[in-house]
């Protein structure tokens, strides 16, 4: 059985054919303020693989990441034929450690926002920006 809590609930799920004895064994870590679940039997396979690892994930509005690759590409002064998605690592598009500061220093700007270190060193790509930003964004309007 597992427990995933959202901003207003929380719902338990326990596959029906799987006894409580040879579940429960559950792990979890953050992910972008999300949690990953996985589920094992201690090295038992009669889980299913859909219950084997389940991961809940919510992206960024398409605005925001579309916002934070206008603002990647203006700060790495990349070239228009250069493509930028939310997949996009800002260590391929050549940024090094000052590029990612400077990058998030933008987006902090560019969004009203404040981005603990912390936050900031587990930013690596486009996407974990624009995750991130709405985060604080919702925090902040809270």
């Amino acid at each position: 059985m597992a427990a995933f809590t959202g901003a207003s609930s929380t719902t338990l799920i326990s596959p029906p054919h799987i006894s409580r004895q040879c579940l429960v064994e559950v792990a979890s870590t953050r992910i972008s303020g999300l949690k990953m679940v996985s589920f094992s039997n201690s090295g038992r396979s009669n889980l299913p693989v859909s219950f084997r690892r389940l991961q809940i994930s919510c992206a960024a509005k398409p605005e925001t990441v579309e916002k934070v690759c206008d603002i990647v590409k203006k700060q790495l002064a990349l070239k228009d034929d250069v493509s930028v998605a939310g997949d996009s690592k800002f260590a391929t598009l050549g940024a090094d450690s000052l590029d990612t500061v400077e990058i998030v220093m933008a987006l902090e700007e560019a969004f009203g926002i404040t981005v603990e270190e912390e936050s900031a060193q587990s930013i690596a790509t486009v996407q974990d920006a624009a995750d991130l930003i709405e985060k604080l964004c919702e925090k902040d309007s809270a």
